[in-house]
């Protein structure tokens, strides 16, 4: 064994040893067996993943050294609505009520509304989650609604909350 390869091999324990990532190890394990001789094909028995896979960590390795087995971020599915459609669903969500663009809730934006509102506009239809994560990419976030009232009169209120309801609260043990 070569010099070099030796010192790819240590270099490739210390990674397995410092990794606390699962998917990572399993790379650099890939990669430990096919320097210290293992075939391809019995990698991929001895860590259970296909073929492509040992291959693609071998390629990868290869061209790029430890750095080629870092994960980069996957892509996910394609986006449905185009980046104007989503500054336009933004600008609807902010600006306007439900009952502005046609639907019987005078008030609140819920998920289940805007996925309606996408569907009906844009004919993209939207899972509950997949809702709020647009909002979370838009910036938007998502609460439920607290109620306050805008005429309230803070004396009655401060009353309320000091006497009324402690009173209320004694009669209910």
């Amino acid at each position: 064994m070569t010099h070099s390869r030796q010192h790819e091999i240590e270099t490739l324990l210390t990674a397995m040893k410092t990794t606390k990532d699962k998917r990572m190890y399993e790379r650099y394990q890939a990669i430990y067996f096919y320097l210290q001789g293992y075939s391809k094909k019995e990698i991929t028995t001895m860590i259970g993943r296909s073929e492509k896979t040992i291959y693609n960590y071998v390629n990868a390795y290869e061209e790029k050294g430890l750095d080629g087995l870092t994960m980069g971020q996957s892509p996910g599915a394609p986006r449905k609505l185009t980046p104007e459609q989503e500054q336009e669903l933004a600008q609807v969500i902010a600006t306007k009520l439900p009952v502005d663009v046609g639907f019987p809730a005078k008030y609140n934006w819920t998920l289940k509304i805007i996925a309606s509102f996408i569907e009906k506009k844009w004919n993209q239809p939207y899972t509950l989650r997949g809702v709020s994560r647009l909002l979370h990419d838009l910036g938007l976030s998502y609460t439920k609604p607290t109620y306050t009232l805008a005429k309230a009169d803070p004396l009655k209120q401060k009353e309320f909350v000091e006497e009324t309801f402690p009173a209320y609260k004694k009669t209910l043990k």
